[in-house]
């Protein structure tokens, strides 16, 4: 029996704002530990019981995220099946339905588990004997669930109502039903009951029957989805739906499109769909509130993450990235500290992060899309000084890294060599510059940046020129196959 992991990586977390942007979302962080969300799911099945083959991981995301997803997977020193990128977004049914597609077209019909790839979970052991056993029941053809027993009354969560324990696995439940995000009474009365889990978006099943019950329930989608992967295309390890067809699909969830249109029991609860409980610590992290309630704390309760100093503080969430952050007699708030934003909020307000937000959006800033280092397939840069008709920036570029090959019209620039090695594409000439070395580059010259070295490339860049935006690029060679504003 194969397995296939399918991540899906769309999220923008932008209620993790500041650290969590639209450019570099949450699932790309190490927010708890030192490996990054992503990486974490990726690994959360090694070792595995019940099956004879782990294959893979497949990983949905988007178009603008696909370089990032390499890089991690680079780090890892591991391989995906494929990156499978979404033009648009459009929720998770039609995500499962390219996975899936792309698992039948490997002329195998693994079972699926569908993993978001921006949740936490502690016990890692424990949620592989909870999916060892879910494999043998989506082997009988089951729509697998996994419920988490619930450890509060949270209104944040769908929630499910557990029907009756299979008669084979006393803890295995047939679902009675789908439960909207409820209200801080009811969530309480769900939590008194015991009867109800909290809806962790983790799914597993074989690739043929989602497909099959997708064209039961909805073949709207199914349709198009499978005009726009038939017409799909390759780029290296990248996999694109056809845009165009792409973007009619109807949006829709897992659960809406299929799950709560499952047949029933006379009883009211599902013929096909089960519902394992899962208590490994597991947290969607979906909130600064929930990171500290994640996160390791000192003696006065404060979760710690940078250069800090307390004096009298009490339950606070206090990271530091940039500079030395003390907090001084304050209890419940969470201050997060980067190199061009710092926020300070009371811990129960943590989801009215998402007025910050909207007001960026609103002014047309970009703090909400971009952090002060701007990562790029071949590594990254970040501003450090500006003024009129000047920028100095700070690139890295990583081994075997290559900018692409091209022209400013409004700029000229000179590279300084810090560290590391640096082949320089400049008109006709190639240079071979090492540490403390450096080259003009007058404006409207054809040239190109490559780090053929094995450690990374540190360059200082001081642009000068009438317009110095990011858009002044033309493009004539690029091994990642970007345009312009990408």
């Amino acid at each position: 029996m194969q397995l296939l992991p399918v991540i899906l990586s769309g999220g923008s977390g932008s209620r993790l704002w500041p650290l969590s942007r639209e450019a570099y979302p949450k699932q790309f962080l190490p927010l708890v530990g030192e490996q990054s969300l992503l990486q974490a799911t990726v690994r959360r099945l090694d070792g595995v019981e019940g099956v004879d083959s782990l294959m893979k991981p497949l990983i949905v995301c988007n178009e603008a995220h696909r370089f990032l997803v390499a890089e991690q997977f680079r780090l890892m020193q591991r391989e995906a099946m494929a990156i499978m990128l979404e033009p648009v977004g459009r929720n998770t049914a039609p995500a499962l339905t390219l996975a899936a597609l792309m698992a039948m077209a490997s002329g195998e019909d693994p079972t699926m588990i569908v993993m978001p790839a921006d949740h936490l979970i502690h016990r890692e052991a424990e949620f592989r004997n909870v999916v060892s056993e879910g494999v043998r029941l989506a082997e009988r053809q089951m729509v697998v669930t996994f419920g988490i027993v619930p450890v509060g009354a949270e209104t944040g969560y769908g929630y499910i109502r557990k029907g009756a324990a299979l008669a084979c696995n006393g803890d295995t439940y047939r679902i009675d039903a789908f439960v909207e995000k409820p209200d801080l009474s009811t969530a309480r009365q769900y939590l008194e009951s015991g009867s109800y889990l909290w809806n962790s978006g983790l799914f597993m099943l074989k690739a043929s029957l989602w497909l099959e019950l997708l064209q039961t329930y909805r073949p709207d989608i199914a349709s198009v989805c499978k005009d726009a992967f038939a017409k799909g295309t390759w780029d290296g390890n990248f996999f694109r739906p056809e845009n165009k067809l792409f973007s009619t699909c109807p949006s829709d969830s897992i659960d809406y499109a299929v799950m709560e249109k499952l047949p029933v029991e006379a009883d009211g609860t599902s013929v096909q769909a089960v519902v394992l409980p899962l208590d490994a610590g597991w947290s969607d992290v979906g909130a600064w509130s929930a990171l500290w309630d994640v996160s390791e704390h000192d003696a006065e309760g404060n979760a710690r993450d940078g250069d800090i100093f307390t004096h009298d503080a009490r339950d606070n969430l206090l990271i530091a990235k940039h500079r030395m952050l003390a907090a001084v007699g304050v209890s419940n708030l969470i201050v997060v500290e980067t190199p061009d934003a710092v926020l300070v909020l009371d811990k129960e307000k943590a989801q009215d992060v998402k007025a910050v937000t909207q007001y960026l959006r609103d002014a047309s800033r970009d703090e909400h899309v971009f952090h002060k280092r701007v990562h790029r397939p071949w590594g990254n840069f970040e501003p450090i000084d500006e003024g009129k008709r000047y920028q100095v920036k700070r690139l890295t570029v990583d081994p075997g890294g290559c900018l692409s090959l091209q022209m400013h019209h409004h700029r000229a620039e000179h590279w300084i060599v810090v560290s590391g090695t640096a082949r320089v594409t400049r008109g006709e000439e190639t240079l071979l510059l090492s540490e403390n070395q450096s080259t003009y580059i007058p404006l409207g010259t054809l040239h190109r940046l490559e780090n053929p070295g094995r450690i990374p490339l540190e360059i200082i860049e001081v642009q000068s020129g009438s317009y110095l935006g990011e858009d002044d690029i033309q493009r004539f060679e690029d091994i990642y196959n970007r345009n312009s504003d990408d």
